[in-house]
């Protein structure tokens, strides 16, 4: 049997259609061969199998070959013999050729350099063709067909996926009473505004417009203006590209918006029909509001994610901390008790934190005030993960005169799951699923206000120790605590000698109106809640708190705590966190103290009073934007970082830059 071998040079995209179709061209003689078919050639052992070569070039423009046995064909594949006849069918070369020459513009006879045995090959395009059958001819058209029409229900589909959220919308506000708000020339107005970056703001307004003019035009059957419409918007788009300012913008930006102006000011006085214009902007304002609200829910969880992530500076500090700390030989040094630990004439202080970096600005701040530094005593209770670091950083950064005692909250064997609310309820199975199950529903489809109660830190002890001062310092009567995101500014001595009434807590109110009262953070919708408690009470801050623990004891308030928290094991009752409890557990028994001491806000509020600011003797950065992060508000971060010891050896290796 004589094979013959034909060569095609395609493009890449050519050969992705090429083989979509099934449009290899195969020129096979048969010798002593009777019937059609490739599946007859399968069947037939005396039949010698047959190579197929294609070549192709690739995306880098290289040149490839291809080779495909004829064995491997299906049974739509044809073999014919010549002897046959041409059964009145044209020439299958023609055909063929005539077909790749309108749908794939092949090139043929392209030369390569090739040995002998492909030259020979070659020599096959100058001979003459055999016709195709009508069998196989038949199947190409159908094979051709169905790729046509798949096409095109391709090209639909994604029409209508682009424009079925406007269309929808648009069919929406055909139903809302159109008003008449006078004609929009917003080009014309924008060219004679002096104003920065106008020609930016009048080019991204031209595309809007143009958007709109042309969905009107597409629904009267205006195809020319539409098509005209969607072209200068394509390339207004184009020149306007990555640009924020005038600066950035092509010399040819202005030009560009010249002539879309012309372009809209035809759409203007062939289509402008204010109720339809109204409702198609309704419709494009509605659109917009549900795209605007994703992308909210998408910051909202971005922001929460970036607030719970430790920068690299603050995880390599404990990390060298620890590691010289045993390396100095520290941990094989006995501990001294200091009596001032438990002297109540002196001034103490309470922080649970597990960031070392914050809680020395706390320290710092707080000593750089004091009037007596000597008399000034830090409780500071951290996790294990972090208890040595903490050791070493007051180690060798100790403050001068003030006194420092670190403890390891794991190293308090009172406090477990029988006697912790909190403990007891973590082995839970449905707090477990809450939490720490990856297949939760996301809080980020029910929105921010939720999304941020879910951080698995307000199950930490290290907040809600705080609920058990009393047990942790049995032998104190007073102590001021302290968040780890404060900066103290004024000697903070003279909390020590408040009359605090009989009352528990002393703390700076937070509501102003009808902001930050109780029925911003409890569930009043349950009988519990609103049977005794009221929505109108004044809420307090968390962070700065002066606690008399001698009235703590007499009134029980740990018990009162465990009560509610117990209570609330589905949160049904709060959401989850420390101050809602804290607001239950210290109802009617909290003094107001003067708004001057504690200055809320610098973690989320970029509109501060900085007067305020600047009088207040603690400013908190409560909220996402810590100071430490680079989310920070960076007019409020100088207030933290002086306190901060960039010179210190350890904050240089670890890369800490204000």
């Amino acid at each position: 049997m004589e094979a013959r071998r034909r060569f095609f040079t395609l493009s890449s995209f050519d050969r992705l259609l090429v083989v979509a179709l099934s449009l290899v061209i195969v020129h096979i003689t048969t010798v002593n061969a009777e019937g059609d078919g490739a599946a007859r050639f399968n069947n037939d052992p005396d039949i010698k199998d047959i190579d197929i070569i294609a070549t192709y070039s690739d995306v880098s423009g290289a040149v490839r070959i291809s080779r495909v046995k004829m064995s491997h064909l299906s049974a739509s594949w044809i073999l014919e013999n010549p002897a046959d006849g041409d059964n009145g069918l044209p020439n299958s070369s023609q055909t063929l050729g005539d077909s790749f020459q309108a749908g794939m513009n092949l090139e043929e006879n392209v030369e390569y350099p090739m040995g002998d045995h492909q030259s020979e090959e070659v020599g096959f395009f100058n001979r003459q063709k055999p016709p195709l059958s009508p069998v196989k001819l038949k199947r190409q058209m159908l094979r051709q067909k169905r790729m046509e029409l798949r096409t095109a229900e391709l090209i639909r589909q994604d029409n209508e996926n682009d424009n079925i959220m406007q269309e929808t919308a648009f069919e929406q506000s055909k139903r809302l009473e159109p008003r008449v708000t006078g004609k929009y020339s917003i080009w014309r107005r924008d060219f004679e505004s002096p104003n920065t970056d106008s020609t930016l703001k009048l080019m991204r307004d031209q595309i809007i417009l143009a958007k709109a003019y042309a969905h009107v035009a597409k629904s009267k059957n205006e195809s020319s203006l539409y098509n005209s419409l969607m072209k200068h918007c394509k390339e207004s788009q184009r020149a306007i590209g990555d640009a924020n300012s005038d600066a950035e913008l092509p010399s040819s930006a202005l030009n560009q918006a010249q002539a879309m102006g012309h372009v809209l000011s035809i759409a203007k006085d062939q289509l402008y029909d204010c109720p339809t214009v109204q409702r198609k902007f309704r419709a494009m304002i509605q659109s917009t509001e549900g795209t605007v609200t994703a992308l909210k829910r998408k910051s909202s969880f971005l922001i929460q994610l970036a607030a719970k992530i430790v920068p690299r500076p603050l995880h390599c500090l404990p990390l060298q901390l620890a590691a010289d700390y045993y390396l100095q030989g520290h941990h094989k040094k006995e501990e001294q008790i200091n009596e001032k630990f438990e002297d109540p004439s002196l001034y103490h202080y309470a922080i649970f934190s597990d960031n070392v970096l914050a809680t020395s600005v706390v320290v710092n701040s707080t000593v750089a005030h004091a009037k007596e530094p000597e008399k000034h005593v830090f409780h500071i209770v951290t996790d294990k993960l972090n208890f040595v670091a903490m050791k070493m950083w007051f180690l060798v950064n100790a403050p001068p005169k003030a006194t420092i005692q670190i403890e390891n909250i794991d190293s308090f064997k009172w406090l477990n799951s029988s006697y912790c609310s909190v403990l007891r309820q973590l082995e839970s199975a449905r707090l477990k699923e809450y939490y720490f199950k990856a297949n939760h529903p996301s809080s980020l489809s029910a929105g921010s206000d939720n999304l941020k109660y879910r951080n698995p830190k307000y199950l930490s002890m290290l907040n809600h120790l705080r609920f058990y001062l009393p047990e942790v310092y049995p032998k104190l009567e007073k102590i001021l605590f302290l968040d780890d995101d404060i900066v103290v500014q004024k000697d903070l001595t003279l909390l020590w000698s408040v009359d605090l009434h009989g009352m528990v807590n002393g703390a700076v109110e937070t509501c102003k109106e009808s902001f930050h009262r109780f029925d911003k953070y409890l569930n009043f919708s349950n009988p519990l809640i609103s049977e005794n408690f009221s929505p109108n009470a004044c809420g307090w801050a968390f962070g700065m708190n002066m606690f008399d623990l001698k009235e703590w004891r007499k009134r029980n308030i740990t018990g009162i705590y465990h009560y509610w928290q117990d209570a609330n094991e589905d949160r049904t009752l709060w959401k989850l966190g420390t101050l809602p409890p804290g607001l239950i557990t210290f109802y009617n028994l909290t003094y107001p103290l003067d708004r001057s001491w504690h200055v809320l806000g610098l973690g989320y509020d970029p509109a501060l009073n900085l007067t305020q600011i600047d009088n207040g003797a603690v400013v908190h950065y409560n909220g996402n934007n810590k100071p430490w992060l680079d989310l920070a508000v960076s007019k409020y971060k100088p207030y933290w970082s002086k306190y901060v010891m960039y010179d210190n050896y350890y904050l240089k290796n670890c890369n800490f830059r204000e």
